[in-house]
């Protein structure tokens, strides 16, 4: 699976809406991820609307690269019925790791915008897409055409391997 070796961190877009079968195929990516006893913490707010995008921007100093994304995927979580609730950020972690393995594969940009576990970012997030109470603010996925092109920086380093034989 080259995606892997290829996705990057998207912070910069290109005026160009992301079609409907697109997302579509990136919400069923996300939600073929694993998770705890197969509880399926997740659901999705999909945002086209520039000012919702924009006052999402504007939740803390590093969601400024959302401001000109034409889309963002807010995944949230529930907070009640869940088997195993300590396991809902690794659970939402995985399915947002194959949304952005997905936006690659189809010649979209991404990327994580951090929200979870910081209280006020939650906060900010929920009162703006007006969450209900029993839903949680995971993350935001800033999601559009790359205005640019990068190579992901190689990573391995064979020094972190430890074997025990």
């Amino acid at each position: 699976m080259n995606t892997i070796f290829t996705r990057i961190s998207c912070r910069k877009y290109l005026e160009k809406e992301v079609e409907d079968e697109k997302i579509k195929l990136l919400l069923k990516a996300a939600m073929a991820a694993p998770s705890a006893g197969n509880q399926q913490p997740w659901e999705f707010y999909v945002i086209k609307n520039k000012e919702i995008i924009y006052q999402l921007s504007q939740c803390s100093q590093y969601e400024n690269y959302l401001k000109n994304a034409p889309l963002a995927i807010v995944p949230i979580y529930r907070k009640e019925g869940l088997r195993f609730k300590d396991y809902a950020h690794i659970d939402m972690s995985i399915c947002l790791e194959n949304m952005w393995l997905e936006a690659t594969e189809l010649g979209l940009g991404c990327v994580w915008l951090g929200i979870a576990p910081i209280k006020e970012r939650m906060a900010t997030v929920n009162q703006i897409i007006n969450l209900p109470d029993h839903l949680e603010t995971f993350a935001i996925m800033a999601i559009g055409y790359p205005a640019e092109e990068r190579k992901q920086q190689d990573r391995f380093e064979e020094n972190r391997i430890h074997y025990i034989k």
